[in-house]
């Protein structure tokens, strides 16, 4: 005869409503990375298809000057405020800091060719999914990792500004691999971290909606991250 545990089935049926709920938060996760990327490439096309937009901005010192500003004010202000300030008002932050991005991005196409941009950021997708799958589903713990990618990050900024003064190109290709590297296991990292962090706020609160936003800011920061560091790889000049 089977034991009736009443206790056992309270804790499963407590754990399977825990799983549904972090599984909505992390859809909602990349539900907002993808809404950012989109905003991202939509403008970066605006941008580099319609010359007078793009004149508007980079032929006016002022407006390049302060386009550049909001960018660092607002991806700051994002990572400081975004466990207190309303969630429409994290929403905001985090789409206007993709325009932003979209905006500089639109460089890129005056430098490479539309194909190699095109084929170059299916690929850091295919990466991305990888490692962000890897992040997810793996029961090693990758905090360790994190750190290590962390201090190599900041080897890598003082490195790019290093270079701006050498112009060595085999520093510079180096730079570019060690990107990749860094963020290809960052997106596993910050998928796992992320996952953990759910708990933050409980489901449907503020603090639940604004983690889900800055996690998907997160994720979107990799993301572009990884592919600037392979367009240099993949990309094709253009003549």
């Amino acid at each position: 005869m089977t034991n009736f545990d009443p206790q056992a089935i309270t804790q499963s049926a407590e754990f399977q409503e825990e799983l549904a709920i972090q599984r909505t938060f992390m859809a909602r996760v990349f539900g907002w990375m993808t809404i950012g990327l989109l905003v991202t490439a939509l403008t970066a096309l605006a941008f580099a298809e319609v010359p007078a937009l793009h004149n508007a901005v980079f032929n006016n010192p002022g407006v390049a000057i302060g386009l550049l500003i909001t960018y660092f004010v607002v991806g700051l202000g994002f990572g400081f405020l975004f466990r207190s300030v309303p969630s429409p008002v994290a929403a905001a932050m985090f789409v206007v800091y993709s325009v932003v991005t979209g905006i500089v991005l639109s460089t890129v196409f005056l430098v490479y060719t539309s194909a190699s941009i095109y084929g170059t950021f299916f690929i850091t997708a295919g990466m991305f999914g990888t490692m962000a799958f890897i992040g997810y589903t793996t029961k090693r713990d990758l905090s360790s990792l994190g750190m290590i990618l962390f201090m190599a990050l900041i080897g890598l900024f003082l490195a790019s500004i290093v270079n701006i003064f050498l112009h060595s190109s085999g520093l510079y290709w180096l730079i570019s691999l060690a990107g990749v590297a860094i963020f290809t296991g960052l997106t596993a990292y910050d998928v796992q971290r992320i996952k953990q962090s759910y708990a933050s706020g409980q489901f449907g609160s503020r603090a639940f909606t604004n983690s889900a936003i800055f996690g998907a800011f997160m994720l979107y920061l990799d993301f572009i991250n990884l592919f600037m560091y392979l367009l240099r790889f993949l990309g094709n000049r253009r003549d």
